[in-house]
């Protein structure tokens, strides 16, 4: 079986990943998986020994504990390279997230799958914050109010960054301005990928 080829998608809460994922899954061969979606499913998930503890990390706005949200993700790989061997390629939306994510991946993934690059999604905490507030209104997630807010640009500005800096130093980032609108964006990854392959 072919490795898992995987690109991570960062950026801070409301940079536009998950619309982004959405429009690349549609024009290309990659396979969305969100790590917060994951461990949102898991929450729900009944029996699910983990449910309660992922619940009080999301609520404070904290980062889960990098051994679930791995074995989430690999768990999640697996079932897809099974159903459909030609499906390899991933786009692993929100994550990693900080050095103890970055740390397990390496140590659980490593040979095991193949990091492409980093897609980076750079957009200014203003705009995130109220693109996060307008899909409040409607998306019922408990983290888009404004103090959640506060705290997650807070854990990405102190956590994430620094991840996406070390990517910086290998060469592996490939950044979007995610400020404008989502074709606009989309203009920009499609040339990213067509050079990629």
């Amino acid at each position: 079986m072919m490795k898992p080829q995987v690109v991570f998608v960062l950026g801070g809460p409301g940079a536009g990943k998950g619309t982004q994922c959405a429009r690349i899954v549609e024009n290309y061969s990659y396979t969305h998986l969100s790590a917060g979606d994951l461990l949102r499913e898991e929450r729900s998930r009944t029996g699910s020994e983990f449910g309660q503890l992922i619940d009080s990390y999301i609520k404070e706005g904290k980062i889960v504990p990098v051994e679930i949200t791995i074995n989430l993700l690999k768990k999640a790989m697996e079932q897809t390279m099974k159903v459909d061997e030609k499906k390899f390629r991933f786009l692993i939306d929100g994550f990693p997230r900080n050095q103890d994510n970055l740390q397990g991946w390496t140590t659980v993934m490593d040979g095991k799958a193949d990091v492409k690059f980093v897609l980076f999604f750079d957009c200014g905490n203003e705009v995130c914050i109220d693109r996060c507030l307008e899909r409040g209104k409607s998306s019922g997630r408990t983290d888009d109010n404004r103090e959640s807010l506060e705290k997650r640009i807070q854990t990405y500005l102190q956590s994430t960054r620094p991840i996406i800096e070390q990517y910086e130093k290998q060469g592996k980032v490939r950044t979007i301005d995610a400020s404008r609108s989502v074709d606009e964006v989309f203009a920009d990854v499609k040339n990213v990928l067509d050079k990629e392959g």
